[in-house]
């Protein structure tokens, strides 16, 4: 019985009877200044940034800037009403020292995303950016105000602690070189939002190509797509560079990037023939239509002799500039493709394997099963549309195409000779 009446004895004897009274109207007036400033003044003060036409402040409250400072509230009520109790007044100002250091910290690097913010709404913004100076102002006010709350627990002087520190640095680098790189690396990751787990990330110098399952202080563990897991230190992730594919699922739209090889002796002119068969598809007909008026007008002005018949002398449809515009509608019309990002069917430059026609769009699902299935369907379907504007596509001749040339080449031989053996006895007779 003796050792459950101990500690209320030490506690009646540190602050005495008559203290607990006002020690709980002390708390409670902390709290209640907490709830004053962060519910009342706090949506009073957010009310009035939406009143303004600046769109500083709105930064401010939305940064919670203002709403953090009623974290000071009660600790400075605390600070205050704390010299009555003598016994325990040194301890609590200290460790009130702290807390409010720290919120100072914390309120700072707010005041700085939010000054980041109100820069980038200036033009100049775009060619001289801040961040990188914003970052390191936050580490140097983070490391300050470590300083401050250590000196502050202890009651020692601030230059005192840089001094040890300074002294000590060395040998902790030293001894925990990877530990505080990886320690820092985790700060940056978490601070920049620079990869999270289940993020897709791509990183070929570690062999990583697939989803992060855990993100340790020494380490970050990926599951490749083929099920092996590679384990990539931390702070390579800052050190090097890696691809982060969450932007392409946050968009809900996965890029179609490919090309079809086009056989660049199949493309001409379109011919009467040609255009009287491409009038019948239709999602043609539109873009045939405003052509035809556009050619016709650009024609007007060109007289009837012969040499301007000629389709070289004239504004004339190509087979292939037409297919381009086909393919564009199409993809425009497809419903699994996403009208509200990039959709470019472009040619780019004529190489040896042939004339490269790129479809640039985007998948508006993100699953890589059914992104493949997507992509898959549409170059099904351009490649069996080529025979309509009478184009070829390029492909390496095989072993079949040859032996398809020795055969006609035979043939043409046996014919040959069958005609000079028939010319021979002709003669003869």
């Amino acid at each position: 019985m003796s050792g459950e009446n101990e500690f209320p004895a030490i506690l009646y004897n540190w602050l005495g009877s008559e203290d607990y009274l006002s020690l709980g109207l002390l708390l409670l007036a902390a709290a209640a200044s907490y709830v004053v400033v962060r519910f009342v003044l706090g949506r009073l003060l957010k009310k009035a940034t939406k009143l303004t036409e600046t769109k500083w402040d709105d930064i401010l409250a939305n940064r919670g800037v203002f709403g953090h400072l009623a974290y000071l509230a009660p600790a400075l009520v605390l600070y205050l009403g704390i010299d009555q109790y003598p016994g325990i007044a040194d301890v609590v100002r200290r460790i009130i020292s702290a807390y409010v250091a720290i919120n100072v910290v914390v309120i700072l690097n707010r005041l700085l995303s939010a000054g980041e913010d109100i820069y980038l709404l200036s033009p100049v913004s775009e060619k001289r950016p801040i961040k990188a100076f914003v970052q390191l102002a936050k580490l140097v006010f983070w490391v300050i105000g470590m300083v401050v709350v250590v000196s502050a627990l202890l009651d020692k002087s601030p230059w005192g602690i840089l001094t040890g520190i300074g002294a000590l640095a060395a040998v902790l680098i030293l001894v925990f070189r990877d530990t505080i790189l990886s320690f820092v690396a985790n700060i940056q990751i978490h601070t920049g939002d620079i990869v999270r787990e289940g993020d897709w990330i791509e990183m070929p110098e570690c062999g990583a190509d697939g989803d992060v399952i855990e993100i340790a202080l020494h380490t970050v563990k990926v599951r490749n797509f083929d099920k092996t897991i590679v384990t990539i230190p931390t702070h390579k992730l800052i050190d090097g560079s890696f691809k982060n594919w969450r932007g392409m699922q946050d968009t809900g739209g996965r890029r179609i990037k490919r090309s079809l090889l086009i056989d660049q002796t199949s493309v001409r002119f379109c011919d009467d023939g040609m255009m009287a068969r491409l009038h019948r598809i239709r999602l043609l007909k539109p873009y045939l239509k405003a052509k035809q008026m556009e050619i016709e007008s650009a024609n007007a002005g060109l007289a009837d002799s012969g040499d301007n018949q000629l389709p070289v002398n004239r504004r004339t449809l190509t087979n292939f500039g037409t297919f381009r515009a086909y393919v564009k509608a199409y993809l425009d019309e497809n419903a699994n493709v996403r009208d509200d990002l990039t959709v470019m069917v472009r040619q780019l430059a004529p190489t040896s394997e042939g004339l490269p026609l790129e479809i640039y769009s985007f998948s508006n699902d993100t699953d890589w099963v059914a992104y493949e299935g997507i992509q898959a369907d549409i170059f099904d379907h351009l490649l069996a549309s080529l025979p309509d504007f009478d184009l070829r596509v390029f492909q390496t001749p095989t072993g079949r195409d040859l032996q398809m040339l020795q055969s006609r080449v035979n043939s043409t031989s046996d014919a040959n000779d069958d005609a000079g053996g028939n010319s021979g006895q002709e003669a003869a007779n």
